[in-house]
């Protein structure tokens, strides 16, 4: 199965991170966010990726160009025919990776309809570049089947930031310091190709146009998981994801 993500956008909020590279490339510890989540995808034995690139693809495009370079031993003979001799593997070296430009100002929506042109299967994977998560990704999938419908996505109870007030009038009647949230999309969909007569042009947005129709003609499930899920939407949980990384205690880290 191909693993889409989602790399196009913005990320106007973190605009001191991503004023040079897109948000995806934001790193936790010496790696981008985006490796992250394709090294949690491959551990489940996912290894071919597309990225829909868009905010200063170029960068990712010249990160994977280069990744030989940058992440092993060389050796380089001078003259009038270099060449280039690398000593070490790495275990990234069967990952297929295909990056496609899909506009710079292309919704969600039109993004992933671009990308099932490089799609010859029924079911993909579908994510966002800015988040990471410990779901079990085959039982994912086997849950969607299951369901039988044409799309599944994560549903995640995202902590909250602030203690939760009961009031009466002026007075506090209840506290609770972390109440429980509601179930948000998360992401780490499994969809199959049929969703594409629910995509439009370039202008869809899939969580507002797309996902709505699938729910209300029955074909979106849901698919709890109660463990770690966060988004890098802001410097605090840019900070926050980089503490859990360097304290060795990261778990999205499952390889």
């Amino acid at each position: 199965m191909k693993v889409v993500i989602l790399c196009g956008g913005l990320g106007t909020r973190l605009r001191e991170e991503t004023e040079f590279r897109p948000k995806p490339m934001v790193p936790i510890g010496p790696y981008p966010i985006l490796w992250h989540i394709m090294k949690f995808y491959a551990q489940y034995g996912f290894k071919e990726f597309i990225l829909c690139l868009g905010y200063k693809g170029e960068v990712i495009k010249e990160y994977f160009y280069n990744y030989q370079w940058h992440r092993n031993d060389v050796t380089l003979r001078l003259g009038a025919q270099p060449e280039i001799t690398y000593h070490n593997q790495h275990p990234e070296e069967d990952w297929q990776v295909t990056l496609i430009d899909t506009g710079l100002a292309t919704q969600t929506g039109g993004r992933v309809k671009r990308a099932l042109a490089h799609i010859p299967d029924d079911e993909f994977l579908l994510t966002y570049g800015d988040g990471v998560c410990n779901v079990e990704v085959p039982k994912l999938v086997e849950f969607h089947r299951k369901q039988g419908g044409l799309a599944t996505l994560t549903a995640v109870q995202p902590s909250g930031r602030f203690g939760e007030l009961s009031l009466n009038g002026d007075k506090i009647y209840s506290f609770r310091e972390k109440p429980e949230a509601a179930y948000v999309s998360g992401g780490f969909f499994v969809l199959n190709r049929g969703i594409k007569k629910y995509l439009g042009g370039d202008d869809c947005i899939f969580e507002f146009d797309a996902l709505p129709r699938l729910a209300e003609e029955g074909q979106l499930s849901a698919y709890r998981h109660d463990g770690f899920w966060q988004c890098m939407d802001n410097p605090r949980e840019v900070e926050m994801l980089n503490k859990l990384w360097t304290a060795g205690s990261a778990p999205w880290k499952v390889w």
